[in-house]
């Protein structure tokens, strides 16, 4: 429990609904709707629109969107994934002949088809209850009227501000020539035309028509290889959740070629490794979480791959002897610079928000263009920032991930749901992309094997590994930071703080909702 003496948030408490946004206007959003008669689904992309405007370096149209959900009567969540596919065009082959080793970060062959607002539509017409012209309604007024730009939106705006190199992120993404700052109001007219275009038509107003020819125009002036055909194929999908028994609760994540396998597979490793330290906030606990991610990473860069058209070897990486392998080579005392290879088969800056409405529905959802403003590619006409999702591809032709026509790359994206004898106990998300997995592992750690409230999870200091150093807070206590040096770790200072999460949880003992939203962003949770 928090103390009132410092600064914190309190957990938000309701009875009938909850939600928890990174942005205020999205959980005004998103209460509104819930009051208005719409259910968690219709919540969700209202406010998924909404954030897509006013957390637009984080998020967009031109990004890609999952979801996991709970509806009542069923015994487990449904899993959604509207993830974006590769150009027909785009081989292995195309990309050698022209010298390209990597896809980075601003390259037009980063972009994949934006899967969100298929995906949008797909679960409003599935799952729903109003009509999507209501549901955008609330971020065409913002889009077209204007919205006061939040303060940790406003230092994403500036750090990403280095992408704005084409004439549509100059024309769409600054004021009167300069980034503008918290407290300013912005304006998206193209933006709004766009979703005005999406409200009419449904999904054909974004993947067909003049938006489309615009989106193809754009990327193809670049050297792009996307089609008319490309954008009207796009599909959504459901899948299969994977499962995780821990602590007397399940955990569900998205499957392959999302990453949410990663964080099962370092929850395996802690219960392997035995009891936690005593204390969360220790040198003991921090080297752990470190070295068992940077193994479990290690899976994830040698296996994870889109399974509909690669062989993903699901229940090898959550094998109890894969996991046994894995933890033995953990050195409790010291940081090993070299983790070796990884057990091998036999023969082979994103938004998240958590809503829970009257029925007892609850989702987690997430939409995201990766890294802040994605790729930095903006259309002049139609006002769509294009994520860099095809990032995640490999140009390796041997490896699993590697680029192909019309696959999924690897997704960072990872909304996740907690069940208690198969009712839905709690909907959450930890933002960051690759982060995500070692922000879930924080969430359970946290609050199942130290018991913390939701809030207090969220808010407890973090830090993740890149590269050969670990990235700290400034919140990480100065006698953890020299311990974690004496154990041969690198330590730096992140200038953000890792991530931004947020919860919802059902009381069942009091018939209560519980709201918790990470104080890494600007949002907040509402419930009544």
């Amino acid at each position: 429990m928090r103390t009132f003496h410092l600064p914190g948030r309190s957990p938000v408490y309701g009875r009938s609904a909850m939600c928890a946004t990174s942005h205020p206007a999205a959980t005004l959003t998103a209460i509104e709707v819930l009051r208005q008669g719409g259910n968690a689904i219709d919540a969700a992309v209202a406010t998924a629109a909404v954030l897509a405007v006013v957390e637009c370096p984080m998020t967009g149209i031109g990004g890609d969107v999952f979801a996991i959900l709970h509806k009542p009567g069923q015994t487990k969540p449904i899993a959604f994934s509207a993830s974006g596919r590769a150009p027909k065009a785009a081989t292995a082959a195309w990309y050698a002949d022209k010298g390209i080793k990597r896809i980075e970060t601003t390259m037009v062959h980063a972009v994949t088809v934006p899967g969100a607002v298929d995906g949008w539509c797909r679960l409003a017409a599935d799952h729903g209850t109003q009509p999507l012209s209501r549901l955008l309604a609330p971020a065409i007024a913002l889009a077209e009227g204007g919205f006061v730009v939040a303060p940790r939106v406003a230092a994403d705006w500036q750090n990403g501000s280095r992408k704005f190199n084409g004439p549509g992120a100059k024309r769409h993404l600054l004021k009167d020539g300069k980034v503008p700052k918290a407290g300013e109001v912005m304006r998206f007219p193209a933006l709004a035309a766009t979703l005005k275009q999406i409200a009419a038509h449904g999904r054909d107003g974004f993947y067909q028509g003049e938006v489309a020819r615009d989106m193809v125009e754009t990327l193809n002036a670049l050297g792009g290889l996307h089609t008319l055909d490309d954008f009207a194929a796009q599909s959504s999908t459901y899948v299969e959740p994977l499962a995780l028994p821990y602590r007397g609760v399940t955990l569900y994540e998205m499957p392959p070629s999302n990453q949410g396998i990663v964080a099962m597979i370092m929850l395996k490793m802690l219960e392997k490794l035995g009891a936690p330290a005593a204390n969360p906030q220790s040198v003991e606990h921090f080297h752990l979480l470190m070295e068992v991610a940077r193994a479990a990473f290690a899976m994830r860069d040698a296996f994870l791959a889109d399974p509909d058209m690669a062989k993903v070897p699901v229940d090898h990486m959550l094998d109890d002897a894969t996991i046994a392998k894995l933890a033995a080579g953990i050195d409790r005392d010291r940081h090993k610079p070299e983790l070796g290879p990884v057990p091998r088969p036999g023969g082979t800056d994103t938004v998240c928000f958590s809503i829970a409405d009257e029925s007892g529905m609850m989702v987690s959802f997430i939409n995201s263009l990766y890294g802040d403003f994605g790729t930095g590619i903006v259309t002049e006409k139609t006002g769509v920032c294009f994520h860099n999702r095809g990032e995640g591809f490999v140009l390796d032709p041997a490896h699993p991930n590697c680029i192909a026509p019309r696959k999924r790359p690897m997704h960072t994206l990872v909304p996740a749901m907690v069940c208690r004898d198969e009712a839905p106990l709690m909907a959450f998300g930890v933002m960051g992309a690759h982060f995500q997995p070692m922000g879930h592992v924080y969430v359970m750690n946290n609050m199942f094997d130290y018991g913390m409230g939701p809030q207090e999870a969220l808010e407890a200091p973090r830090m993740f590994f890149e590269g050969d150093a670990i990235l700290v807070e400034d919140g990480v206590p100065r006698d953890v930071l020299s311990g974690l040096e004496a154990r041969g770790h690198k330590l730096q200072r992140r200038p953000l703080p890792w991530g931004g999460g947020q919860i919802v949880m059902r009381d069942a003992a009091n018939g209560t909702l519980i709201g918790a939203s990470d104080h890494r962003k600007d949002g907040m949770a509402l419930g009544y």
